[in-house]
């Protein structure tokens, strides 16, 4: 009997002591359930208007829950790291723990006075970016040039602004390293509004002196802003790096040094599953048309595949040729391979190194009537500084039945001799200009020069066009005549063979450049 009184004398004190050392969280629940039941007996007499749906308290309970968790962790943290180690640089920061901001704290659904339910909106992310630099050139002593995309709907509904800074980098206490703003900044929109999602931008930077004067170095900055453009709250203004100019590094008399060259092409963006033989043909009859004194510039977007290269290999260890990859630009969504601000990064990359610069296609052959030299119809037109070609269509499917039986060892202009006659239509022209004149370029034509622009060259210069066949990986002719008019899927076209007749020049020149080695290029 003793020994069960004693067993309930210690299950009575174990109790009482559980009691009392539970007694905080006790009061704690009691608390909070006073509190709910408070909560609920007001909750019947708010308007009907107003309302607490599952949702929301689903939203209250968990970031009282992650405050908390956030609260004990770092507690438990700082108190298991000594005191000398809470400012090391050795901690790596916790970015799970970073507060909520107290901007974002205000920017919460209200519900005001007058019953009104005031909604937020929160931005995140960016559909676009501000601007996409590809290049930065000198125009002279005092005068740069950016080329880059920017967002289409930016310049299409906004007005950004630009501005550019110089800062010099010297070592002479003599000169000053204040930044320079440019006394003019203005944007140019090549592109005829043919962008996507960007745009092309042609940023054009005047200061009020020369800059770099000592060839000591410096930076240029382009300041980017969006004008409430976007957002209309904000006027985001970015700043950053487009071109650096090392000691030393600036050649001055190159502006106005006779050009190296006479002629330079600028090639649109290539890509696709381009021909090599087509592209063999285009580049040996386009080094014989425009001489010693001219150079080709290739912009490679994926069209110059390894039998492409083989093909221009040749004339680029000659010195003809430049190629460029710019296949990057193809994370950005601009209109055809962004080739607009490919050609105006050829134009101000080589702005100083051509008297004339040529702006068409490799489907498309450069002509100039018997008698005649491209160097002497140019020295005809030097009074202009642009001037527009015209174009012969040539179709690419019909050839002649004379070629039967041997017109797959015959080149592409060669054996295609049908022209598109249709009259009272306006084709495409192509163009050249005198670059040191221009500031922006396009790809039918500039719209950004001083001084004068002539159409009218008929019959001192034409180009042939082959549209489609530069991307035929197969035999072009799929229908050969014998006469020197025809219908064909209802165009009328007439015998040419103008190309045809100097196709064994242009052979010739080739075997006499660069020898056979491309002798068994493919289509």
């Amino acid at each position: 009997m003793g020994t069960e009184r004693e067993k309930d004398r210690a299950e009575k004190r174990v109790l009482m002591g559980v009691v009392v050392n539970c007694a905080t969280e006790l009061k704690l629940l009691l608390t909070a359930l006073l509190f709910l039941c408070s909560v609920a007996t007001l909750l019947q007499f708010l308007p009907s208007r107003f309302t607490i749906s599952t949702s929301d308290l689903r939203v209250c309970i968990s970031r009282i829950t992650t405050t908390n968790a956030t609260a004990d962790a770092v507690n438990s943290s700082a108190a298991a790291i000594p005191t000398i180690l809470l400012n090391s640089s050795a901690i790596p920061p916790t970015h799970n723990l970073t507060p909520i901001s107290e901007k974002q704290e205000q920017e919460q659904e209200q519900f005001l006075d007058n019953g009104v339910v005031k909604r937020v909106f929160h931005p995140f992310g960016a559909a676009a970016y501000n601007f996409i630099s590809m290049s930065a050139y000198r125009g002279g002593v005092d005068t740069f040039a950016i080329m880059g995309l920017s967002s289409k709907p930016l310049h299409l509904y906004s007005k950004p602004t630009y501005q550019c800074e110089w800062v010099q980098e010297s070592s002479s206490p003599n000169i000053s390293t204040t930044p320079i703003n440019s006394s003019v900044a203005y944007k140019v929109l090549p592109d005829w509004g043919y962008g996507r999602v960007y745009t092309v931008v042609i940023v054009n930077c005047s200061f009020a002196q020369p800059i770099n004067v000592d060839n000591s170095g410096g930076k240029l900055f382009l300041h980017a802003s969006t004008s409430g453009g976007g957002d209309t709250k904000f006027n985001v203004t970015d700043r950053f790096e487009v071109l650096t100019e090392n000691p030393g590094s600036v050649n001055f008399s190159v502006f106005t040094a006779k050009p190296k060259y006479d002629f330079l092409y600028c090639g649109s963006s290539l890509y696709g599953n381009l021909s090599p033989q087509r592209v063999r043909e285009w580049i040996a009859f386009h080094v014989k048309l425009f001489g010693e004194r001219s150079h080709f510039v290739i912009h490679d977007a994926g069209g110059v595949h390894e039998e492409v290269m083989e093909v221009l290999r040749p004339w680029m260890e000659l010195g003809y040729v430049t190629l460029h990859d710019i296949r990057e630009q193809e994370r950005f969504d601009g209109y055809y391979h962004n080739q607009f601000m490919v050609v105006n990064d050829c134009l101000h990359r080589y702005k100083f190194m051509a008297k004339w610069m040529f702006f068409f296609d490799v489907d498309e052959y450069i002509y100039v009537p018997p008698k005649n030299t491209i160097k002497s119809v140019l020295d005809s037109l030097s009074e202009y500084n642009q001037f527009t070609i015209e174009q012969m269509p040539m179709n690419g499917k019909l050839c002649l039945s004379a070629d039967y039986g041997r017109y797959y060892r015959k080149w592409g202009f060669e054996k295609l001799v049908y022209k598109d006659v249709r009259k009272g239509i306006r084709r495409d022209r192509k163009y050249a200009i005198q670059p040191r004149n221009v500031f922006a370029t396009g790809v039918h034509m500039s719209q950004n020069l001083v001084g004068k622009t002539t159409h009218k060259t008929e019959g001192r210069i034409m180009y042939f066009h082959y549209h489609g066949t530069i991307a035929q990986r197969r035999e072009p002719c799929r229908k050969l005549l014998n006469v020197t008019e025809t219908y064909f899927e209802n165009t009328p076209y007439l015998l040419d063979t103008t190309m045809r007749d100097i196709a064994w020049l242009v052979k010739k020149f080739e075997l006499k450049m660069i020898g056979n080695r491309l002798q068994q290029t493919r289509q």
